[in-house]
């Protein structure tokens, strides 16, 4: 079983931005873990929540895994089936930008409330996934493969939230984030939706780049 692999640089099937905005408003800012409270009710409930069929085919309630993403129904249904129904792909895809709206407002790179449906300045997009072409026993082992990712994630993660707090201070006295900061912090994100696809949306074969750009 071989693993393709994706030089940094390149163009690869996650992609992620968010416009850099030139003023914030320092209140918001200042207050932003309490504006965020009702947003992040409703992700967290989608999160927790559940799917199941109906006669139609159609979503009701029941399993949504690995936090509000169909992961595990995917997984099975690529290795027994080698299918990727398109409407699970489009859960997928609208719960990760709303979750990267909330994130983004979260972390200071925006002042747009998040919106549940539509796109504002935060992109995300994945390529649809063509099962026919992916590896079918692949699935079963990318949460293993992708555990280096994590690994350099975790501690990126962590210099992300201090740039935060840094920039969180700069808006506070000058109304503007600073720009290293932004590029980094969405960087980090970005290296997080490259690895999502990989590992958990299931997306793709190949595997991400290690690099912020």
């Amino acid at each position: 079983m071989t693993v393709a692999s994706t030089p940094p640089g390149i163009d690869y099937p996650a992609r992620f931005s968010v416009d850099y905005p030139e003023t914030l408003n320092r209140l918001t800012s200042a207050f932003r873990i309490i504006w965020i409270i009702p947003v992040a009710i409703v992700l967290g409930t989608l999160s927790s929540g559940s799917f199941s069929f109906n006669g139609d085919g159609q979503a009701a309630s029941g399993a949504i895994s690995s936090g509000g993403v169909l992961f595990l129904p995917v997984l099975l249904m690529l290795v027994f089936r080698r299918k990727y129904p398109a409407w699970w792909f489009d859960w997928n895809l609208q719960f990760s930008r709303f979750g990267a709206r909330v994130c983004s407002y979260l972390l200071l790179l925006r002042d747009e409330y998040p919106s549940t449906d539509e796109e504002q300045a935060v992109h995300l997009d994945f390529d649809p996934p063509q099962a026919e072409t992916l590896n079918r026993w692949l699935p079963l082992v990318k949460w293993f493969l992708a555990i280096p990712h994590v690994i350099v994630l975790f501690f990126l993660a962590i210099g992300a939230i201090v740039g935060t707090i840094i920039a969180w201070f700069a808006i506070l006295f000058t109304g503007q984030y600073p720009r290293g900061i932004h590029g980094f912090v969405v960087g980090v994100m970005r290296w997080g939706y490259r690895v999502l696809a990989y590992a958990l949306l299931l997306t793709t074969d190949r595997y991400p780049p290690f690099s912020l750009d």
